[in-house]
């Protein structure tokens, strides 16, 4: 009984007071809390997500539960009146932590048994009037208290207590609950008296609100856990109809059921703040709001404001502080609401006071704690602008008139990294336009003329115009000409970047060039001697011109990679002009006498040419099958719901085949933004690309991917998935966590599935329970992982032009004419080789050869002479 004691009582504390320690995406842990305060989820997101474990956020998750648990064991122990006193503490530390109908029950009927010590009767008394206080407006279950309140006063019953019960009944059918009806029979058959008007027009009011609250409560009888929806829905009425009673008690029966959603908290907290205000409900409700949910900063402001509206000390700051937040910024928004009570607090009309020291010593421990705690554990800065500097040099300047305290932070600032952004200069410069002098300002100025890389004629002109209004001719003269040295250095630095571009350009055109002509020398060599080949052979053989043929019809022709090659057309392309310094085998001519194949009708197709100037009423259509036939008819029709066709170019191979993307024209801009949410849309089987017709050599930085690669609280990353399980399937699923807005099953470019999704809800709320719900879960024996959308970190590749010539611009005299061969051998005994790079080891052991060693030549060793190797022989 007392390691059972034990136990309860500890996840009473654990669970009850709220002090889960569910760590959020991006909080760091100790070493040792890793394995079970976290998990990696799937690769739809890249940072740790909470995790709970399958018996405490689930269908039966009741905290109420286990405090009554833990409550009922403590009083079977308890004999001595010191030991009832502290399970009335213990009951009171329940009763604050959730609104449960239960306990105050138990509450009630254990203090029945103290009704023999002194004000025993009082006390009972007045633990029921609390409990109907703070339950007894409980639609379905707070029946049952007052029932109770009306057997213990029938239980004592005298003279004086027949008014007593009276009340009670009275009061009880002036409030909508279940079974009003047999309440009012009860008191029909218990009362001597007829009962009065007032009570009875109370009670047909109290009825038809019951009418109006019954859609709800039923609403959340049928529904299963969370129930956010059906509780949402009470509280908007509840809100509409005004009565903070009862909008309070709907928002504690919600949260007692979901005290892991931090958007419930919030509207919770904000609607105590704006209405009721009272202090001691206030910070009730703000404590435990951060205890279910430390991770949340947003909760923590909250606190720290109501804290200060009712003048009590941020001692929460610290906790704040330890509580694992879910980024790096999230410091920064808690430090910087501290640091705003803090300011709120200073009398600047003062030059030095106690609170003003404070109020510094906060700014730098919040500079030194982004610096060293945050930074270390995100491996991040999360404040890259340095925002609580600013504010701290504001107000220096500003409140303190100390503007010699502020230029030094914001030289700090800019030693930061902030000294190529011209906002950051023009930031400083109004700082010293207001508070400063002119000579601070134009030096300002002439060091952000010098700095600033992304805006820099703008800051000239800012320097210029100073110099217009207050500058002398000097003043004026070297402004003018500092601006213009260094507009003339921006000037031909781009220029050069232009040129570089334009180089690569003509580069990668004389290189397309050389590989077509190229191609077109090897094909004409191979058609001459195959023809020299047909000729003797018909020398010698009349008939062997005809079995040559048939042997040429009979040869299959080189056929297309298919429909699932998952190649885009750019790299088709390349395939097919000899990018890789070879082309595959070509058909020779047919004679004359054999016939033609379909495929081949298109031959003299001329090739298809693209107009830039019309980019903006065209778009690129890719992916499509090979074995499409008559494709202009084909789009045409998918596409005339957009809006009039002007044009339809397919563009097929020197063979007459296919090609599989083609350009869409129609007659204005409108059709073709209409055109472009046809993307992914299933055609013949497969998925059709449609995109912008933008020019990649004149844009190489556009991209036409769509979705967001940035963390999305509101949507889901499912992984796992069969790949028979189709979009409604998986939304039957998802829709019972909330409302689903959008599904999205990641398919390959043939239109397979690949066993990924992308489930968006309408709030971040209705996503984090569904995480909780979901993950885990098995579908058609297949057990999914379900994580908050959070893509990693694209590698941006590198331009086109490097990586080819990372592969393929290797001299060949480096190998000789032959190139490299697999079979040469090197001569070097094993024991003097040195590898040129260290040897990559993976997290398993094994060896992984890096790719940019085998493109790179290796140093060659120093040549030894004969004598060399002895003397190596001897001392060895």
């Amino acid at each position: 009984s007392f390691y059972k004691r034990d136990l309860i009582g500890r996840a009473a504390e654990v669970v009850g007071a709220c002090s889960i320690s569910l760590r959020s995406p991006g909080a760091a842990l100790p070493a040792e809390g890793k394995a079970e305060g976290v998990r990696r989820m799937g690769p739809g997101s890249s940072q740790p997500f909470p995790v709970t474990g399958q018996g405490v956020v689930g269908t039966n998750w009741n905290p109420g539960k286990i405090w009554l648990d833990w409550l009922k064991d403590e009083i079977k122990m308890a004999s001595e009146i010191s030991e009832r006193e502290k399970v009335y503490e213990l009951f009171e530390r329940a009763v604050k932590d959730y609104i449960c109908p239960e306990i105050w029950l138990e509450y009630a009927q254990y203090s029945i048994g103290g009704i023999g010590q002194e004000g025993g009767i009082e006390k009972v008394r007045s633990i029921f009037e609390r409990a109907l206080t703070a339950v007894g407006l409980h639609v379905t279950k707070g029946t049952a208290l007052w029932e109770a309140y009306r057997e213990f006063e029938n239980a004592i019953l005298e003279t004086a207590q027949l008014e007593r019960i009276h009340t009670l009944f009275r009061r009880q059918l002036g409030i909508p609950l279940l079974d009003m009806e047999a309440s009012y029979a009860e008191y029909e058959e218990w009362s001597e008296d007829p009962i009065p008007e007032a009570t009875i027009k109370n009670y047909k009011k109290a009825l038809q609100q019951l009418e109006k609250c019954k859609p709800y409560e039923e609403a959340l009888l049928g529904a299963e856990t969370p129930k956010l929806a059906e509780y949402q829905a009470y509280i908007d009425f509840e809100m509409k109809a005004g009565d903070p009673a009862r909008i309070q008690l709907i928002y504690e029966r919600a949260l007692a059921e979901n005290c892991l959603v931090p958007d419930l908290w919030a509207r919770y907290n904000q609607y105590l703040d704006r209405q009721l205000k009272v202090k001691e409900l206030v910070l009730s409700a703000h404590d435990r709001a951060v205890r279910n949910c430390p991770w949340t900063v947003g909760l923590w402001i909250q606190y720290l404001l109501a804290m200060e509206r009712h003048g009590v000390d941020h001692y929460m700051f610290e906790k704040a502080l330890n509580a694992g937040f879910i980024q790096a910024t999230d410091y920064v928004e808690i430090w910087q609401a501290y640091l705003d009570y803090l300011r709120r607090r200073v009398d600047f009309t003062q030059d030095s006071s106690k609170e003003l020291e404070e109020l510094r010593s906060a700014f730098a421990r919040a500079v030194e704690y982004l610096k060293q705690e945050v930074e270390e554990r995100f491996s991040e800065s999360g404040d890259p602008s340095c925002t609580i500097m600013q504010n701290w040099a504001r107000v220096e300047a500003r409140l303190c008139n100390n503007m010699q305290k502020a230029r030094e932070l914001w030289d700090n600032i800019m030693t930061k990294g902030n000294a190529k952004y011209a906002n950051m200069w023009l930031e400083y410069y109004n700082l010293e336009r207001a508070h400063g002098d002119t000579q601070h300002c134009r030096k300002a100025l002439h060091r952000a003329v010098q700095c600033t890389s992304d805006y820099p004629e703008h800051v000239c002109e800012v320097l210029l115009t100073l110099e217009r209004i207050e500058g002398t001719l000097e003043d004026w003269d070297a402004a003018v000409q500092k601006t213009e040295n260094r507009l003339a250095r921006v000037n031909e630095q781009r220029a050069k970047a232009a040129e570089k571009e334009a180089a690569l350009a003509r580069q990668e055109e004389e290189k397309a060039e050389q590989r077509k002509q190229s191609r077109a020398e090897k094909k004409a060599s191979k058609k001459a001697k195959k023809n020299r080949i047909g000729e003797k052979r018909k020398a010698d053989d009349d008939d062997e011109g005809e079995w040559g043929q048939e042997e040429e019809e009979e040869q299959p022709s080189k056929r297309h990679k298919g429909d699932g090659d998952g190649l885009l057309p750019e790299e088709e392309m390349e395939l097919e002009t000899g990018l890789f310094g070879r082309s595959g085998p070509e058909k020779p001519d047919h004679p004359t006498n054999q016939k033609e194949k379909p495929s081949t009708s298109r031959k003299d197709i001329p090739k298809v040419l693209h107009d830039s100037s019309k980019d903006n009423i065209t778009v690129f259509v890719s992916n499509l099958s090979y074995n499409m036939t008559d494709p202009e008819v084909k789009l045409k029709e998918l596409f005339e719901s957009c809006g009039e066709v002007a044009q339809i170019r397919p563009v097929f191979s020197n063979k007459g085949t296919f090609r599989g993307y083609c350009y869409v024209e129609f007659k204005d801009e409108k059709a073709a933004l209409q055109a472009l949410g046809m993307d992914r849309k299933v055609v013949e089987g497969r998925p059709m690309f449609v995109s912008p017709c933008v020019d990649k050599n004149k844009n190489p930085d556009f991209k036409v991917f769509r979705y967001s690669t940035t963390l999305e609280k509101h949507k889901l990353f499912i992984s796992g998935l069969p790949f028979s399980c189709t979009k409604e399937e998986l939304e039957d699923i998802c829709k019972a966590h909330g409302n689903v807005k959008d599904i999205r099953l990641v398919t390959n470019r043939a239109g397979k599935p690949k066993g990924l999704a992308y489930v968006e809800y309408e709030n971040e709320a209705q996503a984090s329970q569904a995480v909780l719900k979901m993950d885990g879960l098995t579908i058609k024996e297949h057990v999914i992982k379900v994580a908050i959308s959070n893509p990693p970190l694209r590698k941006l590749p590198d331009k086109a032009e490097a990586g080819r010539a990372s592969q393929f611009a290797v001299p060949r005299q480096i190998y000789g004419a032959r190139g490299k061969g697999r079979t040469q051998l090197s001569m070097m005994p094993r024991a003097l080789q040195r590898q040129s790079n260290p040897v990559a080891k993976a997290e398993n052991g094994m060896v992984q050869n890096s790719p940019a060693t085998s493109s790179e030549r290796t140093e060659e060793p120093k040549k030894m002479s004969n004598a060399d190797f002895a003397k190596m022989l001897l001392n060895k």
